[in-house]
């Protein structure tokens, strides 16, 4: 006589909804990316494909595809956030999806950004540090758009 004994693993989900920070990544990621375009073409058609060696030349579809990339990773980051802390209230995600745009702002645009620039050689290395205004403004779009759309979807996916 044999027993058979079921086992069921329930895996535990880390906090927060990745597929909505994945969107809402992707939709502030664009979001950010045209008005990059439109006030400063150079960031996203040679800073940032400089990053990873694909430019120069400028490329500004390359560019946008590395930029929206980082947005969706940073949106499944924000996230995490999101769910760690437990929010409950719309307007409260969305500004912290506005302080994650400031944040990732003043970590990643104005330190990282500089230092990895100028160790792969890029011709478009800004100073260290780069608090840039016109940064902020795009990186505070990017957590508007970010919190907004994370809140629009998050139950629905």
């Amino acid at each position: 006589m044999s027993t058979r004994t079921d086992t069921s693993h329930e895996a535990e989900s880390p906090p927060g909804n990745w597929r909505a920070g994945t969107l809402a990544g992707i939709a502030g990621g664009i979001a950010m990316g045209a008005l990059v375009i439109a006030m400063n073409a150079a960031t996203i058609a040679v800073a940032i494909p400089s990053l990873y060696t694909l430019a120069p030349p400028a490329n500004p579809a390359i560019g946008m595809v590395v930029h929206v990339s980082h947005g969706a990773v940073l949106g499944v980051v924000f996230a995490g956030i999101v769910g760690a802390l437990d929010l409950d209230s719309d307007a409260t995600v969305v500004g912290v999806g506005v302080g994650w745009g400031v944040a990732t702002w003043a970590v990643l645009a104005a330190l990282v950004m500089p230092v990895w620039l100028s160790a792969v050689g890029s011709p478009a290395s800004p100073p260290l540090p780069n608090f840039a205004p016109p940064s902020l403004l795009w990186h505070v779009v990017y957590g508007l758009v970010l919190g907004g759309v994370y809140v629009a979807i998050d139950d629905k996916l």
